[in-house]
């Protein structure tokens, strides 16, 4: 009965008729298990019974559907297994869990004839699962880009508005509580690559393997990178990221700029966003409150109707868990970080003398990297008056990963650049 539990409870409750009405049955909640007893049933009331141990709630033969929201990799899996072994459908909000032992729990569902429901597991209350896996099921699906973590957003937005340092919006977002007390799944990506791990593995057959996702946090992100990036025309916002390409699927988390004009660009705060393209609907954007008591616990309970509606229905017959037929999962490969191909925004301070620039883009040419723009600022506005260094900004069209860590490194060795060289990626989002 933590955040998302106790927002279930209320509006399944405040919400009854409307959902007896939709599922065809009513939905209750008879037993609760909580390691705060007293906590826990002083929000349900007499009518449930309240428990310390979950494998109470597993034992008990009236029970039909258990659902997970205590998060992790640890004893949430123990339970969740447990459960469908007991014959038991299960509805949890846990990316982590999923995103690493998906296809083992999918595989013990299957084979049991029960339903796992997770819609609750990436964005919050947006219903981007249920779009994935059956609104878009004509479409091949070419791409999703997505703002998946609220306190990245949050904190990039802030150092935006604010002109901020990353570590100075920190400790503002934990004091608000937009950002746990240990925030590393949020701010190194973590988090953002467990649910773009989902979101792949529904959007093209294939098994969900977090461990092949390239994942990159927005510590090292500085207040100057996000001020360059919007004269340039562009935000920098924490993507979670999977495309098709011709020779296998890309996987990746990390910040990015995308064109200001760009309706993802211009999600603030703490909300999500999901752009989803399909060769036949174009592109299509979900938004809304990717976290939260009641936004979460919307989302879970549209899962507990839908196997309300299903669960008397032939196992072959519902709605795939990760959207294809289980016997008919691809191979398709997951392609590693350097074979990726995107367009970047390169950061060099270099010392401010002549023909530096000329050294810099004579490299760039020499590994095909062709230049779209170039900023160069004055030096006294980056080091002050009488400075001898100086920022050198250039955006790239596309080019393979593998090929611009090799250019990075010759660069990098040059005498002039003073200090390592920042590179964000840059996503056009077109089309």
């Amino acid at each position: 009965m933590g955040t998302v539990g106790s927002g279930t409870y209320k509006v399944l409750k405040r919400n009854q008729e409307e959902i007896k009405r939709r599922a065809g049955r009513g939905i209750e909640i008879t037993m609760v298990a909580d390691l705060d007893v007293a906590r826990a049933q002083s929000l349900v009331g007499p009518n449930v019974k309240v428990v310390n141990d979950a494998r109470a709630i597993i034992a008990n033969p009236e029970i039909d559907i258990v659902i997970e929201l205590i998060g992790g990799y640890g004893i949430a899996k123990q339970l969740v297994l447990e459960a469908i072994a007991a014959g038991k459908h299960v509805v949890t909000a846990n990316k982590a869990l999923l995103a690493v032992h998906g296809t083992e729990i999918f595989a013990a569902a299957s084979a049991k004839g029960v339903m796992v429901a997770f819609e609750a597991a990436v964005a919050g209350g947006i219903p981007i699962i249920k779009a994935l896996r059956e609104g878009l099921t004509a479409n091949r699906i070419q791409w999703i880009a997505g703002i998946i973590n609220g306190t990245t957003n949050f904190i990039l937005s802030e150092m935006r508005d604010k002109g901020l340092d990353f570590d100075v919006v920190l400790k503002e977002a934990q004091r608000l509580g937009y950002a746990e007390a240990d925030p590393t799944f949020d701010i190194e990506g973590v988090d953002a690559g467990h649910k773009v791990t989902l979101m792949s593995a529904i959007a093209y057959g294939i098994p969900v393997q977090f461990d092949k996702a390239h994942v990159e946090g927005i510590t090292k992100l500085g207040a100057q990178d996000i001020r360059y990036a919007e004269q340039l025309g562009y935000r920098i916002k924490l993507l979670g990221i999977t495309k098709r390409t011709a020779k296998g699927i890309e996987l990746r988390v990390h910040p990015s700029l995308v064109p200001g004009k760009r309706l993802l660009a211009n999600v603030e705060g703490a909300m999500n966003a999901v752009v989803v393209n399909g060769d036949a609907v174009g592109t299509t954007l979900y938004y809304g409150k990717g976290a939260g008591s009641e936004p979460t616990a919307s989302a879970v309970i549209a899962d507990l109707v839908d196997i309300a509606r299903l669960h008397t229905a032939d196992p072959l017959h519902r709605v795939p868990h990760l959207a294809f037929q289980p016997n008919a999962m691809s191979n398709l490969v997951v392609l590693p970080m350097s074979e990726v191909v995107t367009s970047y925004y390169l950061r060099l301070r270099v010392a401010d003398q002549a023909g530096v620039l000329a050294k810099v883009t004579g490299i760039l040419a020499e590994f095909g990297i062709s230049i779209d723009a170039v900023l160069q600022r004055e030096a006294d506005e980056v080091g002050g008056e009488g400075s001898t260094q100086t920022d050198v900004i250039i955006l790239t069209h596309d080019a393979r990963e593998g090929t611009m860590n090799e250019a990075l490194t010759k660069l990098q060795a040059l005498p002039t650049v003073l200090a390592p060289i920042v590179r964000i990626r840059k996503e056009e989002l077109a089309g």
